[in-house]
Parts: C-alpha cells; structure tokens; sequence
C-alpha cells in the first residue's frame, strides 16, 4: 500500500517536482557572461573618459564643411576636467567621525560606485588656424560656430590666417 501512494503522489505532482528541480538547478548555474560584461560596462560607466583629441577633430570636420575655411587646425584648452562626485556615508561617533564611499552590490561580487554628480569640462579657450581667416565672414561664421560648440564667449575665441 506505500508503493501505491509514492506512485500516485509522482503522478499528481511530478510537474511541480519538475519545475522545482529545474528552479534549483538554474539557481545554482554561474550568472552567465553576458551578463557580466553588461555589469563591467555598468561599473565604467562613471568613469566616462572625455577625449579632448576627439572632441577637436570633430569640431574640426565640422568647421571645416564651412565654405571658405579652407584647411585648418583647431586647439581647445579646459579650464577644469571631467569630475565626479560620489555618495558618502557618513558615521559619526563622539570622537570622530568617519566616510565612506556607497556602493551599490550588483551580485557576483560585482559593486558600482553611486555617483550623486557628474560635472562636464569647462573649456577655457579656443584657437582656431584656417586658410580663410582673412575674410572677416569667414572669421565670423568660425567663432560663432565654435561659441556653439563650446559655450565660449567670442573673446575667448581666435581665429588666425593660416601661413604656408
């Protein structure tokens, strides 16, 4: 008669014992590597690297398609970087008191660092060398271009003749 009930018990639920055991296997599984990269991607992203050289041949090719210009070469000087600012717990005792840096844990020994702020280089000035600076439309159409670009105000911008 115990033979009977196991039977018809493995009939009744051998479904849900199925799912069950295919939930415990799964759980038990390493996290899979796609997974991972998408978590490393994740953890670099506050540190976001701001490519100066990048930013000035852009603005190169930009500047360039004005007509006019002709070749050129543009310079751009920052005034302040790329920073972060980053969560902080504070503890304070009666003594002392003491910070740390919050991280958030993304499982699989994976943390990334909670960034409250993220403040954008500031640029300081511009120079730009091009073959049409001596036309003053020319000198014109570049600074107001580049005051777009960067946000700089026109006396922080130089336009130069371009010399062979």
């Amino acid at each position: 008669m115990g033979k009977v009930r196991w039977s018809e018990l493995w009939k009744k639920y051998k479904f849900v014992l199925l799912v069950v055991l295919v939930g415990v296997i799964l759980m038990l599984l390493p996290v899979s590597s796609k997974t991972k990269e998408t978590a490393a991607g994740d953890s670099q992203t506050p540190q976001e690297a701001f490519d100066l050289e990048a930013v000035e041949q852009r603005m190169e090719e930009v500047l360039g398609k004005i007509d006019g210009v002709g070749k050129l070469r543009l310079m751009l000087t920052l005034q302040s970087g790329t920073r972060l600012t980053l969560a902080e717990d504070t503890q304070r005792d009666q003594e002392r008191t003491q910070q740390e840096t919050v991280t958030l844990n993304r499982g699989s020994g994976n943390q990334e660092i909670v960034v409250t702020n993220r403040y954008y280089p500031v640029y300081q000035g511009a120079v730009v060398v091009c073959q049409g600076a001596d036309s003053s439309a020319v000198r014109l159409a570049v600074t107001e271009t580049v005051q777009a670009l960067t946000g700089l105000p026109s006396d922080r911008i130089m336009v130069a003749k371009w010399t062979s």
